[in-house]
């Protein structure tokens, strides 16, 4: 079980949000499961910059994420935004 403020990974990329498979970010909110998830129960997420700013708020389902474990090392990318076409 994934708790309220744990670091997790994303295994799945969110293209809207600019965020890969990988990204680390933070559980903020538990949902329960919805019928439009296929009551899947998610986690809202705080995505931060490598300075720990806010970069976004996303929602997923839990089987988008999973938790970092001892390991694995973070790593830092550039942020590209998403362009819309």
């Amino acid at each position: 079980m994934i708790e309220l403020f744990q670091r997790i990974c994303q295994e799945r990329d969110i293209p809207s949000a600019s965020l890969r498979v990988g990204d680390v970010a933070t559980v903020v909110e538990l949902l329960p499961g919805t019928t439009e998830s296929g009551g899947e129960p998610g986690y809202a997420l705080e995505v931060t910059n490598a300075v720990g700013e806010t970069y976004a708020v996303v929602f997923v389902a839990a089987s988008a994420v999973r938790k970092l474990t001892p390991h694995e090392i973070l790593h830092a990318r550039p942020l590209v935004q998403a362009i819309d076409a």
